[in-house]
């Protein structure tokens, strides 16, 4: 899996699962524990994965509700 995008916002978070789940895109959001754990500090960012195949839809997707200015997309 590649990594489509790091947030600590959790709102932020959730719209880029809202968005990716209504594309039907299988994501995984990498690093929830770490991040519960270092105590809301915010110092690891939630990573979304999602399969090389779908990266690229995936970016238009992001881009298309205007998150391009808000997501590091790699």
């Amino acid at each position: 899996m590649i990594k489509l995008t790091a947030t600590n916002n959790p709102v932020l978070l959730s719209f880029v699962e809202a968005l990716l789940k209504g594309a039907n895109i299988d994501y995984v959001v990498a690093d929830q524990h770490i991040s519960n754990t270092e105590g809301s500090i915010s110092l690891f960012p939630r990573r979304v994965l999602v399969h090389e195949d779908d990266l690229a839809q995936a970016k238009r997707v992001l881009n298309e509700a205007d998150l391009d200015g808000e997501l590091e997309l790699e």
